[in-house]
């Protein structure tokens, strides 16, 4: 069953169209990658989702009603253009966005100080919000998004300016929600974490969803022929090589297609017959990263997060 269905939608701004005939669902209990480069349409259809930008055509169905303000209420959202009160100190603030949602009280209070006290932010408690550096106002700003336990969870490129161990502190937290059965739904460039984290993906580009689906099954489908590689040693010699379709270096991993299925095995006697030192060489296996250069162009487009 799907919690949210996204059907055809278009949004243009001027001759600009932002988003062209968009569509993809949610399922229940999942972990919902947007993906896509920078301007491609993720904020936008987000947007649109959240009616905060009406479509010109389409419309998204929750449960099998239309989008309304009963979506809003049970929404945490946070925006790509954060939006905090700069002169409110940091516990006041995050109790004001629960009260705007409905929630106030002790226990309140008492799960936004643990909440400071996971992101190390316990002796900011009582600072202005202005005070704070950038990635601290990222963290104020993503615990007034789930502080007020929403069902729904949606967070546009969520891991713009946090370190390392932050930005695994909010994997960490994304993922007691979804065990909670919360629906979680994020945008994001980076596709690394995506494919780490995510159930179920829609591929955009230049406003047009070009992947959409279970990601383990759409990694299955591209994969085919597809070899993934690590190595040490000089593999100047497979191009133009009669087996080899293409070879794409990502840096760490090198990703080899092969023209027919039997090549896979005949190609790892290759490499040790040249004395390359395989360190690791995954057949038929595939990365988004892989998937999004193979659909939608030049691999620097596209952007990896080495640490997740």
């Amino acid at each position: 069953m799907y919690a949210l269905e996204v059907k055809n939608l278009c949004k243009s701004f001027g001759k600009l169209k932002a988003v062209d005939n968009a569509s993809f669902n949610v399922p229940e209990g999942s972990v919902f990658g947007l993906i896509g480069r920078n301007g491609a349409g993720k904020t936008t259809t987000i947007r649109m989702m959240m009616n905060i930008y009406m479509p010109d055509s389409g419309e998204v169905i929750l449960r099998g009603s239309t989008v309304g303000q009963e979506f809003k209420n049970s929404v945490g959202y946070l925006p790509e253009e954060r939006g905090l009160y700069k002169k409110m100190r940091v516990l006041e603030t995050l109790l004001y966005f629960a009260e705007l949602k409905g929630k106030a009280g002790k226990n309140l209070t008492k799960k936004a100080k643990e909440y400071l006290e996971r992101f190390d932010l316990t002796d900011r408690i009582n600072s202005k919000v202005e005070e704070l550096s950038k990635g601290n106002q990222q963290k104020i700003q993503f615990i007034a998004t789930i502080l007020h336990d929403p069902e729904f969870v949606i967070l546009d490129e969520p891991f713009s300016g946090l370190d390392p161990i932050n930005t695994n502190l909010l994997r960490e937290i994304i993922l007691e929600k979804k065990n909670e059965g919360k629906i979680i739904i994020f945008s994001t460039h980076l596709m690394d974490f995506a494919e780490k984290m995510c159930d179920h993906i829609a591929m955009i580009d230049h406003g047009k969803i070009i992947l959409n689906g279970s990601l383990s099954q759409l990694k299955s489908k591209y994969a085919q022929r597809n070899i993934s590689l690590n190595y040490e040693g000089d593999i100047s010699f497979l191009n133009n090589h009669q087996m080899v379709e293409k070879i794409s270096d990502f840096g760490n991993t090198t990703g080899i297609k092969v023209k027919l299925p039997e090549h896979t095995q005949q190609l790892l006697k290759l490499l040790i017959d040249n004395n390359v030192t395989v360190k690791k060489f995954d057949a038929n296996d595939i990365s988004l990263q892989e998937i999004f250069v193979q659909l939608a162009g030049k691999e620097e487009d596209v952007m990896e997060v080495p640490y997740v």
